[in-house]
């Protein structure tokens, strides 16, 4: 006679399921320390990335890796993946795929036929994107907000998981383009990549000169399971007081809310809409999950406000005169949001 209660095996079937997931995990980051050297934080952010089926901004000077990160990202995952270089002169066509006309000189017919463009595939690098005018940009509002193209009055669906992986470099460098606010909104984090430390950069000099340095991650998982992943991280629950707290902390950074404070109402021309505060919920979970908890902690979403934050907010004029930059704000707005007891 089996004793097990439908609860008891249902928690059985969630223990194996996170296990399997630390584990795939633990696999990804030894895979990518093998390519990327330091980073940890900012490969964090680009797993949680993945597992809330979100899209990622990395924001970071020619020559930190930026490219070679996502790479090694895509591989690690086991997903397709597609490169588009934004320059100046791309069309969106060139992103989504256009309508070719064939012609069937037998039959004597003309026919429509749709070719797909990059976008199509599970991991897509949009490389330096703020190099390309807001017109081409937004060719990727639909895909990242939808999961679909439409051409011609008729849309198709995008294969899943879809990840948007796009690099940048700072918007005070030449023949840069600011991305629309709409767009950046889609975007669940702005991750900037700095520097590497003396002693990083030196292990990635040796590398190089010694001719030893890994381009190819090994698969450690599939689109499958990865949807799968995703499913468990949306399971993780959050208490009202958590939630309450991301939502606290974005109304804090709206000018006219009573909640902010005076330096938001000094700086900032506007704050962030709900969607951050999904994005933080969201994230926390992937990250509690990723350090081994199935619950959420106000330090979960604390970890992760600089980076959804920092491209939802806009900065006024006075600001700008002061130096007041951005993440400065943001910690003004940590500080003066009171975390749940």
């Amino acid at each position: 006679m089996n004793d097990i209660t439908p609860a008891q095996d249902e928690v059985a079937r969630t223990e194996a399921d996170v296990q399997a997931f630390r584990e795939t995990m633990e696999a990804i980051r030894r895979g990518l320390g093998r390519v990327i050297v330091g980073q940890d934080a900012v490969i964090e952010q680009l797993l949680i990335t993945v597992l809330i089926g979100g899209h990622c901004l990395i924001t970071g000077l020619p020559g930190t890796a930026k490219t070679l990160m996502v790479r090694g990202l895509a591989q690690a995952l086991g997903l397709d993946f597609k490169r588009i270089q934004f320059t100046p002169d791309l069309m969106p066509s060139d992103v989504t795929g256009t309508d070719i006309l064939d012609e069937d000189p037998a039959a004597g017919e003309r026919r429509w036929r749709f070719e797909p463009g990059p976008v199509f595939t599970n991991v897509l690098l949009a490389d330096e994107i703020n190099r390309t005018p807001p017109k081409t940009q937004s060719a990727l509002l639909e895909a990242m907000q939808e999961a679909s193209v439409t051409a011609r009055g008729r849309t198709y669906p995008l294969v899943r998981p879809f990840v948007v992986l796009a690099t940048q470099n700072p918007i005070e460098l030449e023949g840069t383009y600011p991305l629309p606010e709409a767009q950046l909104d889609r975007f669940v984090f702005n991750v900037v990549l700095d520097y590497l430390d003396a002693a990083e950069e030196v292990a990635v000099v040796d590398r190089n000169v010694l001719g030893v340095v890994e381009e190819d991650v090994t698969p450690c998982t599939d689109a499958d399971t990865l949807l799968g992943f995703q499913r468990l991280v949306r399971e993780v629950p959050v208490a009202d007081a958590v939630t309450r707290y991301a939502v606290d902390l974005v109304r804090a950074t709206r000018p006219d809310d009573a909640s902010s404070g005076e330096r938001v109402r000094a700086y900032l021309g506007y704050g962030a809409s709900v969607r951050a505060a999904i994005f933080l919920t969201m994230g926390a979970r992937a990250r509690a999950l990723l350090a081994g908890r199935y619950h959420v902690t106000a330090a979960d979403i604390r970890a992760l406000v600089p980076a959804v934050l920092r491209h939802r907010l806009q900065r006024n004029y006075l600001a700008e005169s002061d130096g007041v930059t951005v993440d400065a704000l943001i910690a003004d707005v940590l500080d003066g949001v009171r975390e749940p007891g």
